[in-house]
């Protein structure tokens, strides 16, 4: 790949009981996902799919960051959230909007240059 450097990621998950899951990274970091009660679950943790967008809405936010400092801006604010429609007819997300705010001393064009950039690299993600 060019002399990338390339870093490998680890999960694992373990079924604890019922729809219980342990999931932790191969590091030191671990959460417990759960099912709602309404879908049989214990209500411990998120559902695996509520962490998929919590960790896409902070995937955004931390790209979002890192482009900011490598274009030496200094960033006073950022706060992305996210809602999702998960359909039942899918059974997963199938609709997603995301509200941005950004406080920054900064142009609205470069805030939206950023967030071009931001998306860009999020999008290349779908080939995984």
């Amino acid at each position: 790949m060019n002399g990338e450097k390339m870093a490998k990621l680890h999960a694992n998950a373990k079924l604890v009981k019922g729809f219980r899951i342990d999931v932790d990274d191969g590091r030191t970091h671990a959460l417990c996902l759960d099912l709602s009660p309404d879908d049989d679950g214990t209500d411990m943790g998120p559902s695996a799919l509520e962490l998929a967008l919590m960790s896409y809405a902070g995937c955004y936010a931390t790209i979002f960051v890192l482009i900011t400092k490598k274009m030496r801006i200094s960033l006073k604010d950022l706060e992305v959230k996210a809602e999702a429609v998960k359909s039942e007819e899918a059974g997963t997300i199938t609709e997603a909007k995301f509200e941005i705010m950004v406080n920054a001393d900064i142009s609205e064009d470069r805030i939206r240059r950023i967030h071009k950039l931001t998306f860009k690299r999020l999008s290349s993600w779908k080939n995984l």
